[in-house]
């Protein structure tokens, strides 16, 4: 299978770096004919904003949003995360197709970024990196399957086709979320 990765803004090296590291073709995605021929998508952290803008200036909003409505498999990470919900709070959604709403910079600035170890799903002691990092305000629908409570705050969900983390598995030596991916 190939993953394609968003490659406009953020962390999207260090995705291609954990795939490799499994021995997972991937490419990374900056034209709309990049799409062609993958079967599930990373969308990384970074800067939703910026990002949402580069996918409208390259073409590539319409094509992955109707990829992701036909469900391809996707795990979207921190802003990627904030890409797939249905509801941003203050902001307007971007794909629109994961029912949670998302709270923005929830853990502060750059100074508030912080590491724990948690459960997400059945996997134990998995190790979250949170940098300004968004969580789930509120899920809407009965089917979105809560993974991760971090202090209180919902940082991992799992909804039909979709993985929402609000955390950086990519900033660590762990792969065994995208094994499960």
């Amino acid at each position: 299978m190939m993953t394609g990765i968003l490659a406009l803004q953020g962390a999207f090296a260090e995705h291609a770096a954990c795939l490799a590291r499994l021995g997972e073709p991937c490419r990374l995605i900056r034209k709309p004919e990049e799409l062609h021929g993958v079967d599930r998508l990373i969308l990384p952290g970074g800067e939703s904003t910026a990002q949402r803008k580069l996918l409208e200036t390259t073409g590539l909003f319409s094509p992955i949003r109707e990829l992701l409505r036909e469900g391809m498999p996707v795990m979207g990470t921190c802003a990627g995360l904030i890409l797939l919900a249905q509801e941003v709070a203050g902001a307007p959604p971007c794909f629109g197709i994961l029912p949670v709403e998302v709270q923005r910079n929830a853990y502060g600035r750059q100074l508030g970024s912080f590491f724990v170890q948690g459960q997400v799903g059945e996997l134990t002691d998995v190790p979250m990196r949170f940098i300004r990092a968004p969580y789930v305000a509120r899920v809407l629908s009965e089917e979105v399957e809560v993974l991760n409570v971090t202090e209180g705050r919902i940082t991992a969900v799992r909804w039909r086709n979709c993985l929402g983390l609000a955390f950086h598995p990519e900033l660590t030596e762990d792969l065994r979320l995208y094994q499960c991916f």
